[in-house]
């Protein structure tokens, strides 16, 4: 098996493992071939990274690929959230965009995403085709051209940009930051020490709202977590929320593409209610009614507010590479999936944590209610919902063999109860990596076998609080022990 495979959002590997300046370049290259393949090459592809370690160069060395093919590049400057790279491929028409990043993934990582031309992830045809030029060179990558950076530059072949400016000038267009500023709001902002730092304050600092960053300077170990806004990676975060007395606390992942968010109390706001709360402002605040998508681990809140409302909901495998294609097919207004991902049509088809996070702050300020007041509401519209996952890690080397054991007990056995619920209907994932099960009360439990990592993830959505646990850990023995 090839060892660089795209999973639900790029390829990512351990640095100087299986990510590796060669492994850069060979990727760099299918997308290059691919460009080429096109005919539109003179449109140029975008390059930039996050704060990862040797980010900046291993962008630098996808550059010197992409120019080898006479295709010119915008090149970053700096480290930069992912969203706003994916704003830039859009409004420079280029057409492909190269992100240098592993967003949540451990510090240990690094990875490689590539963006289509209208700023959303690239979908499996595209990945597929770009996957066909990357496997053939794996095993021999010092047949890649390559073109020193200073030549290419010479040769008007590269851009340099700071992708910031025009970004933050875009999200300004959606809010009103004066009155997010005037409205004395005390904030705690969470980057997790990732390529968002310093954003919050850029566009909500300055006036009568105090806002506290936490975390924003760069530090490749990101404090020892996992950057992914979610707990305990966030405890820290989440308790400094009611130690300042804050009205709300806005966190994003390392790359700044996915949204946490913590109320007036410290307590953590799944990324499933978040989905719905965003579902509802987008319908209550701005009066949209177009359709929205989500994944298959997304909240039933969803379908829920669909009925109450008269929006349609897709459902659609985990992944912003078939969330975006579907928001554009369809006409959607808003896409999201379970890791905290969420994109707007008008804005990107593409994940934007920043963007998400203050649509809860307009939620609250057009509202004037704190986000439990939100929250309750919510659930008594839509709800009650209580969620949790759990990610069962391997050994890498142990993984296929684990993946293997795992799908054979899940295509075999179909139980007729979990957790002392009857089992209503087994859904077979149409990606093929996992299996979900819906019980009487619309509960639900998901096991899913990620592409991109060696674990499996347990979820569940239940009605009751008390029947969370027993069903993950339901969840859980089936993986523990898969035959």
């Amino acid at each position: 098996m090839p060892k660089i495979v795209f999973g639900t959002d790029g390829w990512r590997a351990r640095v100087a493992e299986e990510y590796t300046y060669d492994a850069v370049r060979v990727c760099a290259n299918g997308v290059a071939e691919w460009v080429k393949s096109t005919g539109e090459q003179s449109r140029g592809v975008v390059i930039g990274f996050d704060r990862r370690f040797s980010s900046e160069f291993f962008a630098d060395a996808a550059a010197e690929v992409v120019t080898a093919h006479g295709i010119p590049v915008y090149l970053a400057t700096t480290a930069s959230p992912t969203q706003s790279f994916s704003w830039a491929t859009m409004r420079k028409k280029a057409k492909a965009g190269i992100v240098i990043t592993a967003s949540h993934n451990p510090w240990m990582d690094n990875g490689f995403k590539v963006k289509a031309e209208t700023g959303a992830a690239a979908g499996p045809d595209m990945l597929k085709a770009i996957e066909s030029r990357i496997h053939p060179l794996e095993s021999s990558p010092e047949k890649i051209q390559r073109r020193k950076l200073d030549d290419a530059e010479k040769a008007g072949l590269i851009e340099r940009f700071d992708p910031a400016p025009d970004y933050l000038a875009h999200v300004a267009e959606l809010f009103d930051l004066e009155a997010f500023k005037a409205a004395g709001y005390t904030l705690v902002c969470e980057p997790l020490y990732g390529s968002a730092g310093g954003y919050f304050t850029r566009l909500l600092g300055g006036g009568k709202t105090k806002v506290i960053e936490l975390h924003s300077e760069r530090n490749p170990f990101f404090g020892g977590v996992n950057p992914e806004p979610i707990p305990p990676n966030i405890n820290e975060f989440l308790a400094r929320i009611p130690q300042e007395k804050a009205n709300v606390g806005l966190a994003v992942d390392g790359d700044a593409d996915r949204a946490g968010v913590g109320d007036e109390n410290g307590k953590f706001v799944t990324t499933l209610t978040l989905y719905a709360l965003l579902m509802w402002y987008l319908i209550e605040i701005r009066g949209l009614k177009q359709p929205v998508v989500k994944t298959v681990n997304m909240t039933s809140m969803a379908d829920r507010l669909g009925e109450r409302f008269g929006v349609k909901v897709y459902e659609v495998p985990v992944g912003f590479k078939y969330i975006g294609p579907k928001m554009q097919e369809t006409g959607a207004m808003f896409g999201g999936e379970e890791s905290g991902g969420y994109g707007f049509a008008m804005h990107l088809p593409e994940r934007d944590g920043i963007v998400a996070d203050l649509f809860i702050l307009d939620f609250m300020l057009k509202t004037r209610k704190t986000p439990s007041q939100l929250i309750g509401e919510l659930m008594a519209m839509a709800g009650p919902s209580f969620y949790l996952r759990r990610d069962l890690h391997f050994d890498a080397a142990a993984y296929p063999e684990v993946k293997k054991r795992v799908m054979a007990t899940l295509d075999r056995e179909h139980p007729t109860a979990l957790a002392g619920r009857a089992v209503a209907k087994i859904v077979q994932l149409d990606t093929k990596d996992g299996t979900k099960f819906f019980l009487d009360d619309g509960s639900w439990l998901l096991l899913r076998l990620s592409g991109t990592e060696p674990l499996v993830r347990v979820y569940a959505e239940t009605r009751s609080n008390d029947e969370l646990a027993p069903l993950l850990d339901a969840g859980e023995k089936m993986v523990r022990e898969a035959k």
